[in-house]
């Protein structure tokens, strides 16, 4: 047993890496956001396609969930978009840093969900994350577009993860996944065919990219997908949400050796992203800290 826990435990480190490692894919893409998102999204949807026939998975969904599954769709791929435009347009650093303030955008939009009051420790944290906001906006002026496409992505992924925990209680974790990045994928492709997006250049990649794709959407999409559910099933909550906090620092150190100077940053953003990345650590700890008094008191 305690073996098990140990090789899941070391599988979710690997399966957060991974997700670290799609910010650094989509600095090495060279296409633009929008058809790297379609690219991605496809890719992902045809591996999970397979993973439910090789599992013999049921395909049925509700009318009710069809239209709950095409909103979550549309908002996870204008995520995704404004998150590769905050890395085209800035560096994986200032993404990644930035992207860490869903939590806050979360502890806003969640009460509204699941009607609860706002939770005014939550809104102290919130208050943090934007001084250490500010210290990188201060002097890290040539950022700001890549800021506010961060900013923007961290709230659809706060959006999101709400959506999905209020639609993990009604339908499979899969199904989820399958329907969402298909309806997704959709959209963005109305999007294209509306704005004549579809040229012969969309379709003529190098041969690298082509790599990168395949590697983002399988690897980096449909299996840190399916993985990270199988680990949570072994694993508490504390101790996922704990090493999820930790991809930001993953993705920082991967784009510092890949990228070296280009992520090279002045004293103050790291003084900022300190302050965000501990306020998200210590979000996570007190909220799990409230939760096991809640169980024990029971």
């Amino acid at each position: 047993m305690q073996e098990n826990k140990i090789k899941n435990y070391l599988l979710l480190h690997f399966i957060v890496f991974i997700w670290g490692f799609t910010a650094i894919l989509g600095k090495l893409i060279s296409i633009d956001a929008i058809p790297l998102v379609w690219y991605r999204m496809l890719i992902a949807v045809v591996f999970i396609f397979i993973y439910f026939l090789i599992q013999k998975k049921s395909f049925k969904i509700t009318k009710r969930a069809v239209f709950e599954f095409v909103l979550g769709g549309i908002i996870i791929a204008v995520h995704w978009i404004t998150f590769f435009k905050a890395i085209k347009v800035s560096n994986v650093s200032v993404a990644l840093v930035t992207m860490s303030t869903g939590a806050f955008f979360a502890s806003l939009i969640e009460p509204i969900f699941f009607k609860r009051k706002i939770n005014p420790i939550e809104m102290l944290l919130g208050m943090l994350v934007i001084f250490g906001l500010y210290i990188i906006f201060s002097f890290e002026t040539k950022y700001l577009l890549g800021i506010v496409y961060a900013l923007i992505s961290a709230s659809l992924s706060a959006l999101f993860s709400v959506l999905n925990g209020v639609y993990v209680k009604k339908y499979e974790a899969d199904s989820i996944s399958l329907y969402q990045l298909l309806f997704g994928v959709l959209g963005v492709t109305v999007y294209l065919g509306i704005t004549g997006g579809f040229t012969v250049s969309f379709f003529q990649l190098l041969p690298m990219d082509w790599l990168y794709l395949l590697v983002l959407g399988s690897v980096c999409t449909a299996y840190a997908f399916i993985s990270s559910v199988k680990v949570m099933k072994y694993l508490t909550p504390y101790t996922v949400m704990l090493t999820i906090n930790l991809e930001p620092i993953y993705a920082i150190i991967l784009a510092l050796l890949i990228f070296k100077e280009k992520e090279q940053m002045n004293i103050e953003f790291y003084y900022g992203a300190f302050i965000v990345l501990f306020v998200v650590l210590l979000n996570g700890i007190v909220k799990n800290s409230s939760t096991i008094k809640k169980k024990l008191q029971r």
